[in-house]
């Protein structure tokens, strides 16, 4: 298993408030694999995690957002925690960093709230998905088709639920971030060609 994402590059773009074991159980598992991840987030120094709504522990950041590229990583990683794509969400170098991976037609996984950057990011019109229970209104009314399963695949977005579903995001997200290697699309889509002004 460890030459499957042999170099690949993954970011892990992350706010201060994200579920720590949001990031730390993909990131294990992608390393595992054989990719490289790199934390990406506003700021210069180091990004809080967080347990639930307490504070966790601090990581340092790889990238900063005022530098990062998507045009350097073959796929992105958002983990969830309420105030994590709250904050990026807002941030439009962020919004544009991830817009930035379905322009490309690279694979993007997104757990919990994580789906709600890819609401600001115009990206979810026509797909079926998943995430935490409080999201299914808002991706409803950007256009997504919101499931309630513990891991969706549509074209190269993975998406899962909670904390729960780790186990079965990380085995969809390893697959697709693999076999996908090159770009999924090789033009918009007619779901999606509309969400992306």
């Amino acid at each position: 298993m460890k030459s499957a994402l042999k170099r690949k590059k993954v970011a892990i773009l992350v706010a201060d408030g994200f579920e720590q074991i949001e990031l730390l159980e993909p990131r294990k598992a992608l390393e595992e694999a054989g990719a490289e991840t790199r934390i990406v987030s506003p700021g210069d120094g180091t990004v809080q995690g967080w347990r639930h709504f307490e504070h966790a522990s601090e990581f340092l950041i790889d990238v900063p957002l005022d530098i990062a590229r998507a045009d350097r990583f073959d796929a992105l990683l958002l983990p969830g925690g309420v105030a994590n794509p709250d904050q990026l969400r807002m941030i439009p170098r962020a919004v544009h960093f991830v817009k930035a991976f379905f322009d490309a037609g690279k694979p993007v996984a997104a757990i919990c709230h994580g789906p709600w950057t890819l609401i600001e990011a115009g990206v979810v019109r026509g797909r079926t998905m998943t995430s935490w229970p409080s999201l299914k209104t808002d991706l409803i009314n950007a256009g997504a088709n919101w499931v309630d399963r513990e891991v969706v695949v549509d074209n190269g977005l993975v998406t899962s639920r909670n904390l729960a579903d780790i186990p079965a995001f990380n085995r969809k997200m390893l697959e697709v971030f693999g076999v996908r290697s090159d770009p999924i699309l090789t033009q918009p889509s007619r779901r999606q060609g509309a969400s992306a002004q």
